[in-house]
């Protein structure tokens, strides 16, 4: 995968395990980010080839069972909606053309419970604080309860009691397993919930194996040859 005048992920290849918490680690530009769009097809993938639940992510249709929570976009959003509407929205994913419910609707307040922001769910997004706005993202992932679910820096620029939060939430769905890839600069309080580490450093992993703090901080703050093996696949799921 590349883009003009440079390659963003070379010669990466995984499996990802079902039920699996996988952390996806690295400094700026090390490809994290590009890796997570390849898998949700929105980076281009000019060799190599993406698999979701075995399938070639270019005929893969059944888009209800993927969550995606991206990089804090609070500021400007202008969604003239409200927090139950925007978890309500996690709900349609799973059939567009069916009428909601009860099952449905206690999905929808249980979510917005768990990320605590049931005092605020009829306000507009608009209104909200940036971890606010995260965390109704968090609970419109979990409302649609997907098989993987994808997060790029969704602790970023938020308090700790935030953080705890997205850590009760995962944990939810981790229990009912989802999958869940996490792209993150600081684990923090999620560190408990992680299982596998992967390291990239431009665009080639560095590590991967258990989230232990001695071999990460190693890889974070020394150099080390590349691990990976090369291969003709970017990433398979």
């Amino acid at each position: 995968m590349h883009y003009p005048g440079r390659v963003a992920l070379d010669s990466v290849s995984i499996e990802i395990e079902k039920s699996s918490v996988v952390a996806i680690l690295g400094p700026n530009a090390s490809g994290k980010t590009t890796f997570v769009r390849a898998c949700l097809s929105l980076a281009p993938i000019y060799a190599g080839q993406v698999k979701l639940f075995g399938q070639d992510i270019k005929d893969f249709k059944e888009k209800n069972r993927i969550g995606y929570v991206p990089q804090r976009l609070h500021e400007g959003v202008g969604m003239p909606a409200t927090v139950f509407e925007v978890v309500e929205s996690g709900r349609l994913s799973r059939g567009w053309f069916r009428r909601f419910n009860k099952e449905d609707f206690e999905k929808i307040n249980h979510a917005i419970e768990v990320v605590g922001l049931t005092d605020v769910c009829h306000n507009s997004i608009n209104n909200l604080s940036g971890g606010q706005y995260q965390r109704s993202l968090i609970a419109r992932a979990l409302a649609s309860e997907p098989d993987i679910l994808f997060l790029d820096e969704p602790t970023a620029g938020v308090d700790l009691e935030t953080q705890n939060v997205f850590a009760n939430a995962l944990k939810h769905l981790v229990e009912g397993g989802t999958t869940i890839l996490l792209v993150s600069h600081d684990l923090g309080p999620l560190r408990a919930l992680i299982n596998r580490a992967i390291m990239f450093r431009e665009g080639k992993i560095d590590y991967d194996g258990p989230p232990e703090p001695e071999a990460l901080d190693r890889h974070i703050f020394h150099d080390h040859p590349h691990t990976s093996t090369p291969s003709n696949r970017s990433s398979i799921l």
